[in-house]
């Protein structure tokens, strides 16, 4: 890779957000500091509970034992929002951004543009909501005291993770560092997802980069209707990646009388997004509405300004310099405009891109999450969404004690009417880009305003889908409108997505798991959900695209037993077809066919040529009409597919792979056998590998699906959780803590989780420590 400074001419974007803060916030926490104290106990599997007296308390025994079990991850992250990464890690290795990972030296310029351009003092400065109430602040330095006395007490020669013991790059965080790391978060799907777009400091990834990651995440809120004893249930089973900085840390966060919240926390944040209170449980799915847009520049002759209403207006400049390892500094020049950071994509002498983000000024989502963690029903969990409007690309799937089932997309959503979009729109200069292109040159399609808006440019609380039941609602990353089926949701701007589209299979599969239950017709007794049963339901481990399938499949099998491969020879497919006969459709470990499916499946929606479109081998395609059973049928009579069954058994017989592979031998994560399917075919709790089958009947380790399932019951006596964090509570390959809750999700159990005083003082194995600083 060469490194030089960027011609002027050459236009790329600037940030508009800093690493800068108030007085008193930058400097590491003393450890002789007494501001602080809190209460730590561990339970089975190392979970923390965490108790102070205080908020800034709270936050200090928070970032505490989060160092103590995962200081190396969010060290090596606080170098990557420093901008720092080419000088510790190297130029051109790829940087340790698990969703959008590029070049460090792209990392570095994006985040010392972010660190230099000023939007976190401006937020800082700013009063509550869109600047950070009183609590989450002292939360914040809390966090970050708590994190740098667990690193002054140990020494960095003696971190008992091997992964970053002794290194330079290893030293006391800042209060900087976790607002940053709360902003990047919230731009996960829009600035921070388009980092070589922005910079023009790499090549962009050859599917495009405003491609968002693969979506995941199930949620289902269950209201009194639904279950059994008429109580309020939640199922979360958000799908992060399995490593770095947005992985899950399960935690107890306790302020007696003010705060008691148990569930997931991102790493870094010193609050929970996925929960449970003791009579209100929330999760969240990846919303599909749009999290940005892009403006059409028309540039004046000398490309240095652009025009709006027939007026120039200059571009802004920066300039970033990054280290290199050898101490060399090297310079980049980035663009704005008006709308935001000016794209290294699709500019000509006429024109030019700009990126317009929502959240790139967003620190209210923390917020938002601390005061849902309060909330004591719905009414006041609303109320706090409605306060704040801070989620930043989420859904919201939420019950409580009465037994009320709530949806909502409230996240950020660049307010683009379907008029103005018929009226602006431009063509996209980025193939799959993801959100409207609109034209820059005129102020008449700047982003509209709504009166109940917290921040401008934004679509309000009135304009959100929105859904109340007293059955449930459900949501597998579709789109809104199949929430509940007996209640469809249309009628909203398309910004939010569209409405009567198709279903991906594993939203079919998900609304058909819970329509079973209610019926009682999947096989675990009598209808309606209890937390048991809730249990058993999300373990199916069903393959729905095969359900969909495999008559048509079998009817293949009988009528062209030796067909032909993509290199034209004849394949006998008997012995494949004989495996997928007596295959069950469950991706469990000792499934024989799951492998063998998948590998034909995913062979039959690839492009048969270079260029050409996506194959679709639906028989039945899909009708609005029935958005449950369509598509359906295999387009067996067709000779692509019968060419993707023989390409499937040869790959097999060609590296004397059985075609009785199993999950549990194929796929592994720290080298422990995984059950589970892949998004595309359908299957609820999925998995993601980082490459192909390889010749040895093996996958790259998993790195994406299911991380936090929760499943919660809100009895009158107090929540009934049962919950596993599928990749265990510590990166620390030496810990204790490492694998031991993967070892449980291997095996389809789930730990009995404790929220009570009396559930965890009855744990044996409990241990207790006072901290302070």
């Amino acid at each position: 890779m060469k490194l030089r400074s960027r011609p002027a001419a050459l236009i790329a974007p600037v940030l508009l957000a800093s690493a800068v803060v108030l007085p008193g916030t930058n400097a590491p926490a003393a450890a002789d500091d007494a501001r602080y104290s809190a209460t730590i106990r561990r339970t089975e599997y190392g979970i923390p509970h965490i108790s102070a007296k205080d908020y800034g308390g709270l936050g200090f025994g928070y970032g505490y034992a989060f160092a103590q079990d995962n200081l190396c991850t969010l060290a090596s992250w606080a170098v990557t929002l420093r901008g720092e990464r080419s000088r510790y890690f190297g130029a051109t290795a790829d940087s340790d951004d698990p969703v959008s990972p590029v070049t460090n030296f792209a990392s570095d310029v994006y985040y010392k543009s972010v660190a230099d351009s000023g939007v976190v003092r401006r937020l800082l400065a700013r009063p509550a909501p869109v600047g950070p109430s009183d609590d989450l602040r002292r939360m914040v330095d809390g966090y970050v005291a708590g994190y740098n006395r667990y690193l002054a007490d140990t020494g960095v020669a003696n971190l008992p993770d091997p992964t970053c013991r002794g290194k330079a790059w290893v030293g006391p965080i800042t209060a900087t560092d976790i607002w940053n790391n709360l902003l990047d978060l919230n731009r996960m799907l829009g600035s921070s997802r388009l980092k070589e777009a922005v910079t023009g400091a790499g090549e962009p990834e050859a599917e495009g980069p405003a491609r968002k990651p693969a979506a995941g995440s199930n949620g289902w809120a269950l209201g009194r209707e639904a279950t059994r004893d008429g109580h309020g249930m939640l199922l979360a089973d958000p799908h992060f990646p399995w490593n770095g900085i947005r992985r899950f840390y399960q935690v107890q966060l306790t302020i007696p009388g003010v705060l008691d919240v148990s569930g997931g926390s991102l790493y870094g944040t010193p609050v929970v997004q996925i929960g449970h209170n003791a009579s209100v449980a929330w999760t969240h799915t990846v919303s599909h509405a749009q999290r940005f847009t892009v403006y059409r520049l028309k540039l004046a002759g000398d490309r240095t300004s652009y025009m709006v209403d027939g007026r120039a207006e200059p571009l802004g400049r920066q300039e970033v310099e990054v280290t290199l390892p050898d101490g060399t500094i090297t310079g980049h020049t980035l663009y704005t405009s008006r709308y935001g950071p000016v794209l290294a994509v699709g500019h000509t002498d006429e024109v030019a891109y700009a990126l317009a983000d929502p959240n790139a000024a967003n620190l209210r989502a923390a917020d938002e999450w601390l005061a849902m963690a309060r909330a004591k029903d719905l009414t006041q969990l609303r109320a706090a969404q409605d306060a704040h409007q801070g989620m930043p690309f989420v859904h919201t799937l939420a019950t409580d004690a009465g037994g009320t089932a709530y949806f909502a997309d409230s996240s950020v959503v660049p307010n683009v009417t379907d008029a103005q979009a018929r009226r602006c729109e431009k063509p996209s200069p980025i193939p799959g880009l993801e959100a409207y292109v609109l034209d820059g040159s005129t102020s008449a399609c700047l982003w509209g305003e709504d009166r109940d808006a917290v921040v401008p440019g934004v679509f309000g609380p009135g304009n959100q889908p929105r859904l109340t039941r007293a059955d449930y609602v459900a949501n597998s990353n579709n789109t809104f409108w199949m929430t509940n089926p007996s209640a469809p949701l249309t009628g909203f701007q398309r910004a939010w997505g569209e409405a009567r589209t198709e279903l991906e299979p594993r939203p079919r599969v998900s609304l058909d798991m819970i329509a079973r239950r209610l019926s009682g017709t999947d096989g675990l007794g009598a209808p309606g959900f209890t937390l048991e049963t809730l249990q058993a339901t999300v373990y199916g481990k069903r393959n729905h695209s095969f359900e969909l399938m495999r008559s048509d499949l079998l009817k293949l099998c009988r009528s062209h037993p030796e067909p032909s491969s993509s290199d034209g020879r004849r394949v006998n497919v008997r012995e494949a077809c004989e495996t997928l006969r007596n295959w069950n459709g469950r991706a469990t470990l000792d499934s024989r066919g799951a492998v063998l499916w998948r590998e034909f499946f995913t062979r039959l929606r690839r492009p048969t040529r270079p260029g050409e479109p996506v194959f679709s081998p639906w028989r039945v395609p899909f009708d609005p009409a029935r958005p449950l059973t369509t598509p359906r049928g295999l387009k067996h009579d067709e000779p692509v597919v019968r060419q993707a069954l023989a390409d499937a058994v040869l790959f097999f017989q060609a590296d004397r792979v059985p075609l009785t592979l199993t999950a549990g031998q194929a796929q592994h994560y720290s080298s422990i056998p995984l059950p589970g399917c892949t998004e595309g075919e359908g299957c609820f709790d999925r998995v993601r590998m980082r490459g192909e089958l390889g010749a040895d009947g093996r996958y790259p380790e998993v790195d994406t699906g299911s991380s936090f399932l929760m499943a919660v019951e809100l009895t009158p006596g107090g929540p009934r959780a049962r919950t596993v964090l599928t990749y265990s509570l510590s990166a620390n390959p030496a810990s204790p803590h490492h694998t031991d809750q993967t070892v449980l999700f291997s095996r389809g159990r789930w730990v009995t989780a404790r929220f009570t005083e009396a559930e965890i003082a009855a744990d044996p194995r409990l241990r207790t420590a006072t901290v302070s600083g």
